[in-house]
């Protein structure tokens, strides 16, 4: 099958300007099976440009609505951890701020929540600015963002894929969710120690758990310990983009967090 010609593969003498109102426009697609083609690789395409692919929710009112409902249990978590709030109130915060992100994913994946993307035509979005053409809803809709890595949303599909192949279940995912939120590596807390006892009981609660319900066998453990070594690289912008701009805008995420977990519990 003829494979599809990256655009920086292709050149036009006229102007950037020429070019860009005259560039062939490409259908929109969804997430599967075409990006799973093997003319259609993130991984095996090598592009430079291949990063600078940005993507947006086919149906954000749908997912921003259950992305919303993860973010809140998620924090509903934090709020039900006594041991948290022994923590003097900055490092509260530092946790939260540099441990939301993961959290949220891990979320994603126990909530089961799937979505599909569309890939941002910014050309055509330019043309139709330039030559004074009315936007349609679901152009205003990809023009209200300005889209999230295509790379970066890969990747956190792909863990969430193995997550969900990997019947974790609700005492797992709790003890995971701790040994995120207590990571005693930030820079800047001041009770590192304490962090460090408390997602070291985490792991050593999961061990536990793992080792009874599988005969002793720590192999689960390990492996899913493995696991969430990838979640370092979810990128906290890219979930901000692609799951709360369309319906925060520009709102500071990590100021809403900490006044979503300081709020009065009862008002939940």
């Amino acid at each position: 099958p003829h494979c599809l010609k990256c655009q920086c593969e292709t050149s036009h003498p006229q102007s950037i300007l020429y070019q860009i109102l005259n560039k062939e426009e490409q259908d929109e697609t969804r997430w599967h099976p075409q990006y799973y083609h093997p003319c259609y690789s993130i991984s095996s395409a090598g592009c430079p440009c291949e990063g600078n692919r940005k993507v947006v929710l086919r149906t954000p009112e749908v997912t921003c609505m259950r992305a919303s409902e993860v973010l809140l249990k998620t924090i509903t978590f934090i709020r039900n951890l006594p041991s948290f709030y022994h923590l003097p109130q900055e490092d509260q915060a530092l946790l939260v701020q540099q441990c939301w992100a993961p959290l949220f994913v891990l979320g994603l994946a126990q909530e089961w929540v799937n979505f599909e993307l569309k890939e941002i035509s910014v050309p055509s979005l330019l043309k139709k600015i330039l030559l004074n053409q009315s936007l349609t809803d679901s152009d205003k809709v990809e023009n209200s963002s300005l889209g999230a890595s295509l790379v970066d949303v890969q990747k956190m599909k792909n863990f969430l894929e193995k997550f969900w192949n990997s019947d974790i279940c609700a005492k797992e995912y709790a003890y995971l969710k701790g040994i995120i939120l207590f990571n005693p590596e930030l820079p800047g807390l001041r009770f590192r120690h304490y962090v460090q006892t408390l997602q070291q009981e985490a792991q050593r609660t999961l061990m536990e758990f793992s080792s009874m319900m599988y005969n002793r066998n720590l192999g689960r453990f390990a492996w899913i310990l493995g696991l969430l070594a990838s979640l370092k690289a979810v990128n906290a912008e890219t979930i901000a983009e692609l799951f709360f701009r369309p319906i925060l805008g520009e709102v500071n995420l990590n100021e809403l967090l900490l006044e979503t977990l300081y709020f009065k519990q009862d008002l939940l």
